[in-house]
């Protein structure tokens, strides 16, 4: 076992940051993983768990091991006249997923398409966008327990679900490495979700009234495309905080003074205000400070025009949110993983 010295994870995460990592290895097996926690050299070490590198914001150098999750393959386990159930490993690509499913004709994760990063990240963050979630097609994962050297495995009411959050993200963060995911995916009779964003625009514009699954992705695809910039061009993590949720009653203070604010009604009776046009309106759309800034085209993201620091992003972040507290009295949190 080989591990890399003093390696630079401009590489592998999508902020392009260029911090370094002490020791970085790419684990292939769960066996190369078992080695790495139970070798009495390594095992105290710190370690820091990387999928696609494209939910997190590295701010400072990392001094332990650095370990990449490299298991690959996708497999159909059971299959019956209305389900696929497809167990896919941590390391695949999650959109390069999406396409195989799509080429399968098993529906429910063509409104995920285009989302950076891995499979065994995903539940992690309960990812999501234009109206689904992962929640929504999960059937359980297996991961690896590196207290006691054991793999579990979780259900979807085990892996405690919400907005952009599992068990992962709070009660266990930071002691499990998602080895595989099993999803439940329709094989036909597919459920289209086409009412949220601007799918039924795109639709509409190419007169498109029966929508498969590839035309919901084709969709997506166009829709984030022409919004979010390409990590291999601008460097980002996507959209960087969360879309606040707040009670009816304050929005309908909100709403008083601000009366083209949007929102969107959620069935627990809260309100959804889109974080992009809090931050918008505060007027940080298209600003640049130094290396760093949010994005011309959607607010939401904060970019690396080359050659910011971890600490120069996270910075324009505590600012961005300082502004829209004191302008709206609201808190918006991060979506990404700040690494310090």
């Amino acid at each position: 076992m080989k591990f890399q010295n003093n390696i630079s994870l401009k590489p592998y995460n999508t902020f392009s940051i260029n911090t370094k990592a002490k020791y970085f290895y790419i684990f292939k097996s769960l066996e190369e993983l078992h080695e790495i926690y139970t070798h009495p050299t390594f095992r105290p070490m710190k370690k820091l768990i990387l999928g696609g590198g494209s939910n997190m914001l590295l701010v400072n150098n990392f001094d332990g091991i650095v370990l990449k999750n490299g298991l690959k393959g996708i497999q159909v386990t059971t299959k019956d006249e209305a389900f696929a159930y497809v167990k896919v490993q941590g390391g695949e690509n999650w959109h390069q997923f999406v396409l195989w499913c799509l080429e399968n004709n098993f529906g429910g994760v063509e409104n995920l398409s285009l989302i950076p990063g891995t499979v065994g990240a995903a539940p992690i963050q309960n990812i999501g966008a234009y109206g689904v979630e992962l929640k929504d097609v999960f059937h359980h994962l297996t991961a690896y327990n590196i207290h006691n050297q054991t793999v579990e495995t979780f259900n979807l009411e085990e892996c405690q679900f919400g907005y952009r959050d599992s068990i992962f993200k709070s009660k266990v963060k930071g002691q499990y490495i998602i080895l595989s995911v099993t999803f439940k995916l329709t094989t036909h009779n597919h459920r289209i979700h086409i009412n949220y964003g601007a799918i039924q625009n795109v639709l509409n514009i190419k007169n498109i009234l029966n929508p498969t699954i590839q035309d919901i992705s084709h969709a997506v695809i166009e829709i984030r495309s022409s919004k979010l910039p390409n990590p291999d061009e601008i460097g980002n993590s996507g959209s960087f905080f969360k879309n606040p949720e707040i009670e009816k009653s304050t929005f309908e203070q909100l709403q008083k003074r601000f009366p083209d604010i949007v929102f969107y009604d959620l069935p627990n009776g809260k309100v959804k205000i889109p974080a992009g046009w809090l931050i918008e309106q505060c007027g940080w759309k298209g600003k640049r400070i130094g290396n760093t800034g949010a994005y011309a085209k959607q607010a939401l993201v904060l970019v690396n025009y080359g050659d910011a620091t971890g600490r120069e992003v996270w910075e324009l972040a505590l600012k961005i949110k300082a502004s829209v507290k004191e302008k709206f009295g609201i808190e918006i949190t991060p979506e990404v993983n700040i690494i310090k």
